[in-house]
């Protein structure tokens, strides 16, 4: 029984690949976005102890699940009942390149403009990955992949991503 936890910069492919996944191999998926923020404006973030108390729902309901965010204090929380992580550690190029190409998302937008009009303040943020040292920071994620004791693959490129990939190929932390 799997449970996955996939990670990265946003429009790195994460939901792409844990809906691939979901998918192909019956499990459960959440994705943070969707308890991260609260529903005001400007959004805030959902206080850590709602979002534990969701994550946590969440796997006693399902014996297999792919759960994926940008969120390492939302990734701890999972960490210890996953079996597997697999960081999302694309250029940030190809992540706005992602970004700019993405379709509608209608369960975070109302309409594709209102996602569209998102994109300039999605991009600002897509840049400063590796400069901000936050919980959605490229430090926080290296720092989560280096010290996860499980199973765990980095992937550079969405090419990397398919589920057969992921189906075949894990590997062992060192």
């Amino acid at each position: 029984m799997r449970k996955i936890l996939i990670f990265g910069n946003s429009a790195s492919g994460k939901s792409t690949l844990a809906k691939q996944l979901a998918k192909s191999e019956k499990l459960a998926h959440l994705d943070l976005d969707l308890l991260a923020w609260q529903a005001t404006n400007p959004p805030t973030r959902t206080p850590l102890c709602e979002c534990s108390q969701a994550i946590g729902h969440f796997m006693q309901q399902h014996t297999s699940w792919v759960i994926e965010g940008c969120y390492t204090d939302l990734l701890t929380i999972a960490e210890l009942q996953s079996s597997e992580v697999i960081f999302m550690n694309l250029p940030t190029n190809e992540c706005i390149s992602n970004a700019k190409n993405r379709p509608w998302e209608p369960h975070k937008y109302d309409s594709k403009s209102a996602q569209d009009a998102n994109l300039a303040m999605l991009i600002a943020w897509i840049s400063q990955y590796e400069q901000r040292n936050d919980t959605f920071s490229k430090a926080a994620h290296l720092n989560f992949y280096q010290y996860y004791a499980g199973e765990k693959k980095m992937l550079t490129r969405n090419s990397n991503a398919s589920t057969d990939s992921m189906a075949k190929s894990k590997s062992k932390p060192k």
